[in-house]
């Protein structure tokens, strides 16, 4: 019976890792469905680039503001039912955005589609904590990035495709009930989520003082540096998946579907650089260093595209140097975090610092799309290159301290 126990579990194990990571795969792929379409969409709408970037802030904004209560509920009822509800909320979102062409319906779905995302962080991490045993949890960690970021990559290539065979709205709906069907298959498999185990609710003494003890860490100044660390890698990022189609087919007047295949090219080559990160971090010390090297050649390719005008074979080229850094930035990324946080506190740390995403996510999009809007293009380039060098300010600050406690 042990035998057979010890070669169930493996197996058990990876239906774990498999189920979190596809809904984590759907929740990346429900990010970038909408950019791609932004030309498009801005005729149909009739809004300009800032006001569909509004609609990306609207969503960032709901995930920022809900996902650390919703990683209380988390931990009070469990991880499995929340999760399955997340997804399904998010894809009858997005579904409904292909049945509902009004700006008005858009900004509204997009915040219940905030909303859905906001449970994947704290119910997918409780999940493979309490799920994974410990001696394969950075394997699992990794493949559950590698698989949102892949939903990065599938996610434009996919509406390209589907908008040659189809128009805008079916596409969307086709994507949003996909997620749907998933959704329905991690209910039917949910047995084997198991949560972290779900809390009495009683409060004592010791449980405040802790909590005031975690507020202090959280709001010290290593970790605040690792907030404006993750600000500074997502607003580059958003320059880039987010806006980098609308702005080429500003400066080089060309078709949307051979636009979009650049974009490919970055997200495409950034899961291969989380894979490639994850190995050089259990074999460096200074992971800052790596960082910071890792964001300057980002910058340089960012800025080569703004500054040079090339062909799009090129820039692709750029793109997918610039996205192979921006993966093997994730893994040093955290080991960083990692090397500032106490024992125990995992969890509020990393929760917290993530919200920088979300900071990002609400800052940049209208940012980019007014300088779209009112100014020459290629500025977009600069201002996500600027800040991508200027993220590694933070990051050496933020080695620093970690070598220091």
């Amino acid at each position: 019976m042990q035998i057979e126990s010890a070669m169930e579990r493996p197996r058990r194990t990876a239906r774990v890792v498999g189920l979190v990571s596809t809904a984590h795969f759907f929740s990346h792929f429900y990010m970038l469905l909408l950019p791609p379409l932004f030309p498009m969409l801005r005729e149909v709408y009739g809004v300009g680039f800032t006001e569909l970037g509004f609609a990306i802030t609207a969503y960032s904004l709901t995930t920022g503001l809900t996902q650390a209560p919703v990683g209380f509920l988390v931990d009070r009822y469990g991880a499995r039912a929340i999760l399955v509800i997340g997804l399904a909320m998010k894809s009858l979102a997005f579904t409904l955005i292909g049945v509902f062409p009004a700006y008005g319906a858009l900004i509204a779905l997009m915040v219940v589609a905030g909303l859905g995302n906001a449970v994947f962080h704290p119910a997918d991490y409780s999940i493979l904590n309490a799920s994974v045993e410990p001696e394969r949890m950075g394997r699992a960690f990794s493949i559950h990035t590698f698989a949102g970021l892949l939903g990065n990559a599938v996610a434009p290539i996919t509406m390209i495709f589907l908008i040659s065979i189809t128009d805008w709205r079916n596409a969307l709906i086709l994507c949003g009930l996909a997620g749907g069907v998933v959704a329905m298959v991690i209910m039917a498999n949910s047995g084997v989520l198991v949560g972290a185990r779900p809390s009495s609710g009683k409060q004592s003494g010791a449980d405040g003082a802790a909590l005031k003890s975690g507020f202090r860490l959280l709001f010290s100044l290593p970790i605040l540096t690792g907030v404006v660390f993750f600000v500074g890698i997502s607003v580059t990022g958003h320059g880039i998946n987010t806006f980098s189609v609308s702005t080429l087919t500003v400066m080089y007047e060309a078709p949307l579907t051979e636009v979009g295949f650049v974009l490919t090219a970055y997200l495409f080559a950034a899961p291969c650089g989380v894979l490639l990160g994850g190995w050089i971090a259990d074999r460096v010390q200074r992971h800052d260093v790596v960082a910071a090297a890792c964001f300057v050649v980002i910058a340089a390719a960012i800025f080569s595209v703004a500054a040079l005008s090339m062909t799009l074979p090129t820039i692709a080229v750029l793109f997918a140097i610039a996205g192979l850094f921006a993966g093997v930035v994730s893994p040093s990324r955290d080991m960083m975090i990692r090397a500032v946080t106490p024992p125990g506190e995992m969890g509020k740390v990393f929760g917290f610092v993530s919200t920088g995403f979300n900071i990002g996510g609400i800052i940049a999009p209208l940012v980019f799309g007014y300088i779209l809007d009112h100014a020459a293009p290629s500025y977009v380039f600069w201002t996500a290159g600027a800040v991508a060098l200027a993220t590694v300010c933070t990051v050496l600050y933020t080695g620093r301290q970690g070598r220091r406690v």
